[in-house]
């Protein structure tokens, strides 16, 4: 069973991504360590005691559809309700409608956690809070108060609608269609597909954000507006009113998450209401609803990059203890008697700590990236430098961990053997649930685009080119720090920093010159590579971070095998960019 490791989640917080620092600055208010650790062990007590055991029930179950209505699995309306009575939706929420505007760090932290014990309950929240996100970011007064306080309570919940049969990551091609009328609602008619908590039993109003073109729009994405679509009209008192023309038409048969319900939603078939037509509200202004649609998806990206990271925590967690109690053979040294447990086979170690080097690192990256997040709101003295270094971590906090939490999730297989292949253990549900990760909320592929096109670029190249420098710093700390254990880890880390730096400046070479080709050909590449950097260098920083009361020897330990057996792979990536475009011209033929 999963148990939330909160102290190293803390230590992360702390000590690798900036909390600490942001704390003793004063830049977060009254928030002090005492409140974090309060926050964190109860979120973590939530997460082990409440929602990791219903995790097997729900994957079991899955959310079913019967007479037209959503049925969740045994257990999780009453595990909802208890979610909402710990006040958990809210803790970034705005103070105004019932939020404790707690800074983003707390709140990924905590959706690690929930994650870990089950990905698919933790789904409901995070498209709520997403939802929050937006409105508040975009919406009419009326609308906030109308909405805000019930989404932030968690007492009705929020959904995304962007993809259609026909339209996937290409918004510009959607059809779902927007009417005006006098009243200054509008009426919606269309089909999305592939929606998350889209119709469920969980909360008493859901509240739907719908991408949707009007009739006179420009072509493309530039004629998009977004509409708030309440599954219950909304009486001026604030209690809920008739049926709005929606309903969910079907559930998808998914690999993973299956507690989770996927839904095809149809709008304005006239099933529902006196008028054919889903009622809705502009949100934002006519003809920029992507834009408004962005403050919600750049929110999903990080929170799906949470997702990896707890899939793999909670898949490396199961693996550690098999690998502890199952025996088998002789390992080379092993001195006891009878068969020797299968973590002292040197193979099984190495699987082991890979899991954890990337499942460590992979927090810290996305950690990181959610500090930035929060200093771009409360750091007077440098507001933009911050946002520009959100935005280059976004797209790798979401693909790499993502990835990672499928690799781990298969490591975890391996570990088990034949067993892992076995559903009754409870591996093969970490990767089936880990793998729409990398596909969720833009492609991983997409987000290598958006890294190499938009964001290595921010400030002409000065952000990454900063960044870059910042991570040498760390390189000649553990050059200079004289601490036993790290071995030749600042020499690793200086190779795979230089590495890094010489397939940055190439692909912002190939963007500066229209050579868009060449650059995105190394990009998932270079995605990868910059993860793997990162992993390297904030495990060093917690091991230096640790260092002066003793404790930083498993850190150090796990530091210098990371350096020594992940970073082996940057040279060759870096290789992959350069050389990207030329390899898959002339390789192409093949697929012809």
């Amino acid at each position: 069973m999963y148990k939330a490791p909160v102290e190293e989640i803390a230590f992360t917080l702390k000590h690798v991504a900036g909390l600490g620092s942001a704390i003793e600055a004063g830049l977060l208010g009254d928030l002090g360590e005492d409140l974090v650790d309060a926050i964190l062990h109860e979120a973590g007590r939530f997460a082990t005691d409440e929602v990791a055991p219903l995790a097997e029930i729900g994957d079991r179950q899955g959310s079913r559809l019967v007479d037209g209505k959503v049925v969740t699995p045994d257990g999780w309306r009453d595990l909802y309700k208890n979610w909402i009575a710990g006040g958990w939706n809210g803790l970034t929420a705005p103070e105004e409608f019932g939020g404790q505007g707690l800074p983003h760090m707390l709140n990924v932290a905590a959706l690690e956690m929930w994650n870990s014990g089950s990905m698919a309950f933790a789904l409901c929240p995070t498209l709520t809070m997403g939802a929050i996100e937006a409105i508040d970011n975009h919406a009419s007064d009326e609308l906030k108060s109308t909405y805000l306080a019930k989404l932030v309570s968690g007492e009705w919940t929020g959904t995304m609608n962007l993809t259609e049969p026909h339209a996937g990551s290409d918004l510009g091609v959607l059809k779902t269609r927007a009417e005006r009328r006098d009243d200054g609602t509008y009426r919606i008619f269309g089909q999305k597909i592939f929606i998350t908590w889209g119709e469920h039993d969980a909360a008493d109003n859901i509240v739907h954000l719908v991408l949707a073109r009007l009739p006179d729009a420009p072509t493309g994405t530039r004629g998009i507006s977004l509409f708030l679509v309440p599954k219950f009209l909304v009486n001026p008192d604030g209690s809920l009113g008739a049926r709005n023309d929606l309903f969910a038409h079907s559930l998808e048969h998914k690999l993973g998450i299956h507690a989770s319900p996927t839904c095809t939603m149809i709008y304005g078939d006239g099933k529902f209401g006196e008028e054919q037509g889903a009622i809705g509200w502009l949100v934002g202004e006519e003809n920029k609803g992507l834009a408004c649609m962005f403050t919600m998806m750049n929110n999903a990206r990080l929170a799906v990059g949470m997702q990896g990271v707890a899939i793999a925590e909670a898949a490396t967690q199961k693996a550690t203890a098999y690998a502890k109690e199952r025996t088998q053979g002789k390992a080379p040294r092993w001195t006891g008697g009878g068969m020797s447990p299968i973590i002292e086979h040197p193979d099984v170690t190495r699987m082991l700590l890979t899991m954890k080097a990337l499942t460590q690192g992979a927090r810290a990256i996305s950690y990181a990236c959610a500090h930035a997040i929060d200093m771009s709101h409360r750091a007077a003295d440098r507001p933009q430098h911050w946002q520009e270094r959100a935005a280059l971590l976004t797209p790798i906090a979401k693909s790499f961990s993502t990835d990672v939490g499928v690799d781990v999730a298969s490591l975890g297989i391996q570990v088990h053997g034949g067993m892992g292949f076995i559903e009754e253990t409870g591996a093969a549900r970490y990767l089936r649930d880990a793998r729409i990760a990398p596909i969720y909320e833009g492609t991983n592929g997409i987000q290598a685009i958006d890294l190499v096109t938009r964001k290595l670029t921010l400030a002409n190249g000065e952000q990454v080119h900063g960044f870059i420098a910042e991570l040498k710093q760390i390189a000649d700390q553990v050059r200079h720090s004289n601490l036993d254990g790290f071995g030749a880890t600042a020499n690793r880390l200086d190779a795979a920093i230089t590495d890094l730096g010489e397939a940055t400046d190439w692909l912002l070479a190939q963007v500066r010159d229209g050579k868009t080709t060449e650059a995105l050909a190394g990009a998932t590449p270079y995605q990868r590579l910059f993860g793997l950097v990162l992993t390297g260098c904030y495990l060093a920083k917690g091991g230096l971070a640790q260092a002066p009361d003793g404790g930083a020897g498993g850190r150090i330990a796990l530091c210098r095998f990371a350096a020594e057996n992940l970073l082996s792979e940057v040279a060759a990536l870096k290789d992959c960019v350069i050389t990207g475009a030329a390899s898959l011209a002339a390789a192409k033929i093949v697929l012809a």
